[in-house]
């Protein structure tokens, strides 16, 4: 399709009833490496089976720390990109395309999607977007979806990156480093899929706080930022 090697990763963790028809539909646009995050599914079996390169953690460490693996991984590889997607059908593996082109013209060195927030059930319908309008307040620049794991990473970025959460706040902290690093940050338009079956790992008071904690600590992070940099101006 181009010249650039480019990666779709998607961490996994007992996904055997959705990941199969993910990976195949992936799999027509880029490689796919699965992080399987210590399923006790047939989650990796699976994975293999239609094609997928596999890494497996022993235990579950979490969605942010299967992120880290893989993004380690494309870099040992030599990818020059990464899109990152989730493996219960809730991003749609036929919108890579609009990703690659959006790589290929430059659009940011992270690309991230952005879906309807009025397309959402209750509670994400409001919480996602009261989310997106605190984190753009703490790091002072618009963030239109600061929850979406449908993204695609320049080499460039990830390896300015240092990454210390392993949740689902990891996403974020990704979103606040790249800022702080000036770096671009663009947006694609994609589909908003809620419905398909999967039970949500989200645990709203404690997944809450810890997006909250997230935005309190971009806050004092620009800050820092900011400081040092002056301080070396």
């Amino acid at each position: 399709m181009n010249e650039d090697k480019i990666l779709a990763l998607i961490p996994a963790w007992n996904e055997e009833a959705f990941i199969r028809p993910v990976i195949e539909a992936a799999r027509a646009h880029l490689p796919v490496l699965v992080v399987d995050d210590g399923s006790q599914d047939r989650t990796p079996e699976l994975a293999a089976s239609v094609g997928a390169e596999v890494v497996r953690h022993e235990e579950n460490k979490g969605k942010g720390q299967a992120l880290i693996t893989g993004f380690k991984w494309t870099l040992a590889q030599g990818f020059d990109a990464v899109v990152t997607l989730d493996a219960d059908g809730q991003h749609d593996p036929a919108e890579i395309p609009i990703f690659i082109s959006a790589y290929q013209n430059n659009a940011g060195e992270l690309i991230i999607g952005r879906r309807d927030f009025r397309q959402m059930p209750f509670p994400n319908r409001y919480a996602n977007p009261i989310g997106s309008w605190l984190l753009s307040l703490a790091l002072k620049q618009r963030i239109y979806d600061n929850q979406c794991g449908y993204r695609c990473h320049t080499r460039k970025l990830l390896e300015s990156l240092d990454l210390k959460t392993t949740g689902f706040e990891l996403e974020v902290e990704v979103v606040m480093q790249t800022v702080c690093l000036e770096m671009t940050i663009g947006w694609v338009p994609i589909r908003t899929i809620y419905g398909t079956g999967k039970i949500s790992y989200f645990h709203p008071l404690h997944d809450t706080l810890g997006f909250l904690k997230m935005v309190w600590y971009a806050y004092q992070y620009r800050r820092r930022f900011l400081r040092r940099y002056q301080g070396s101006s």
